[in-house]
């Protein structure tokens, strides 16, 4: 028996009037991506009032301040394909009904915060099949996503420095290499160890110790400038700087303008044995991988022996891997172990 006018109508409003008090918040559209409802959650969760967004297709104005499709749209014009372009994390449910699913940050404009929400679209057809609105739901995740964000940062963040830890390092510096074995561009590392440092914290205790790590960690930092460089914290005092697609001598006069810029500051050091003032040893090398090189142990140890040498020719001084018997040589010294590139980070100690 088919339903009256009557009994749709009631049904219809019925439906409207449930969907406006969910505390979900929800907002349909029609085939033509008008926003037929605008429920109050949905008003709530972005400042903006029904009466601006009902009749119009700006729905976008919510969440963005440019023009561009909100998932709804997308399932309104079937348009999967564009989920990677607009959406961080998605899902498409494929062609049967079921519509996508997204993560996002949005900016919020009128709320002038941005916000991370979990979005599920879906279309609704009549019995002829035919698209007839399409209900996206809306869900705050902002404080899961920042909370996941912080202990992120802590997994791969030092606690003294804010500088990338070991761990991060050890992974970053893996993907460079193998990045480097791709491309053949060469791969520069340099090893930054400050200076007599025990003796910095015997003279000035470990309060001022942590503080001068903390100065050195901003100078390492600010010559991270592009988006694959990496500065860490290697342990104690020794920092790292990973530079792809780098030459030696590049990288070299990114270790001399570090240095420079820490005798720049003049942190008193003084303890008998030391200078005036704090220095740095770097130990810089730079490499094209080979198929034959598996792992970075190769640019791991020729960074090594540099700083090695360095501290051997008196520290505060930048060391090429492939000049150390120059630099011996002009010092006339001798004795330097350089047969070959040291694997790991054993036989020097800083001090």
């Amino acid at each position: 028996m088919a339903k009256s006018p009557k009994t749709v109508d009631v049904a219809d409003s019925y439906a409207v009037r449930l969907m406006q008090h969910l505390v979900v918040p929800t907002f349909v559209i029609d085939p033509k991506r008008r926003v037929v409802i605008w429920n109050r959650a949905c008003e709530r969760l972005t400042g903006v009032a029904a009466s601006e967004v009902i009749g119009t297709t700006k729905h976008w104005q919510a969440f963005y301040e440019t023009k561009r499709p909100c998932l709804a749209d997308l399932v309104a014009l079937d348009r999967p394909e564009q989920l990677p372009e607009f959406y961080s994390e998605y899902a498409a449910r494929g062609h049967n009904g079921l519509g996508f699913s997204a993560e996002n940050w949005c900016v919020m404009p009128k709320l002038g915060s941005q916000l991370y929400l979990a979005i599920d679209a879906g279309p609704i057809h009549d019995e002829a099949g035919n698209l007839i609105a399409v209900v996206e739901t809306l869900r705050d995740l902002t404080d899961q996503k920042r909370a996941e964000m912080a202990l992120k940062e802590l997994a791969t963040k030092d606690g003294l420095t804010g500088l990338s830890n070991r761990r991060s390092f050890d992974q970053v510096l893996m993907t460079e290499w193998e990045r480097a074995q791709r491309t053949q561009k060469p791969l520069a590392l340099l090893f930054v160890d400050v200076d007599h440092f025990k003796l910095f914290n015997d003279e000035h205790g470990h309060q001022s110790g942590d503080e001068c790590l903390r100065e050195v960690a901003r100078v390492v930092s600010r010559h991270a400038v592009r988006p694959l460089d990496l500065a860490s914290r290697y342990g104690g005092e020794e920092f790292a700087l990973i530079l792809p697609d780098m030459s030696s001598d590049d990288a070299c006069a990114i270790a001399e303008e570090i240095r420079g810029a820490v005798m720049a500051l003049r942190i008193a050091h003084g303890a008998d044995g030391a200078g005036n003032h704090v220095t740095l040893s770097v130990g810089v090398a730079s490499h094209i991988p080979g198929e034959a090189d598996g792992a970075p142990d190769r640019l791991l140890g020729a960074a090594d022996q540099a700083l090695y040498a360095a501290k051997r020719l008196g520290r505060n001084r930048v060391v090429c891997s492939e000049r150390i018997l120059a630099e011996f040589a002009g010092l006339g010294r001798d004795n330097v172990p350089v047969s070959g590139p040291v694997p790991g980070l054993a036989p020097r100690k800083s001090a």
